[in-house]
């Protein structure tokens, strides 16, 4: 796993170790919740170029550029998308709930699957 998404997943989860016999678990929730907010509703810095005083080439994280990964916002985003795959149903997922909504649900998901994972026995 990348260490920029193993981050990501460390900060949902928390940093214990998750014991393997709960994948069939977590796999749902990362399909279901985790990945359509991530892709789809929590937003990303992404940075503007520019060439500084001295020739070299600067990133620039501003709050105007925050967006999602949204593919949408892409120049001819379809070329991009999978075979089957339309810019129409991303749409619809992208806005088939608001952004705190969204949030709210990954956060009763996740409440729910750790509750499962670190549940002791009586």
């Amino acid at each position: 796993m990348e260490s920029k998404n193993g981050s990501v997943i460390s900060k949902i989860l928390g940093y214990a170790h998750i014991p393997q016999q709960f994948a069939v678990q977590v796999n749902p929730f990362d399909r279901e919740y985790l990945n359509l907010y991530l892709n789809y509703h929590r937003p990303c810095f992404f940075p503007v170029v520019y060439v500084d005083k001295k020739g070299k080439e600067r990133k620039r994280f501003r709050y105007e550029d925050m967006m999602t990964p949204y593919v949408v916002s892409l120049q001819d985003a379809q070329q991009y998308l999978k075979s089957g795959v339309t810019l129409k149903s991303l749409e619809a997922k992208a806005h088939g709930m608001t952004d705190n909504e969204a949030a709210q649900r990954l956060q009763n998901a996740r409440e729910n699957l750790l509750t499962v994972i670190y549940e002791r026995p009586a």
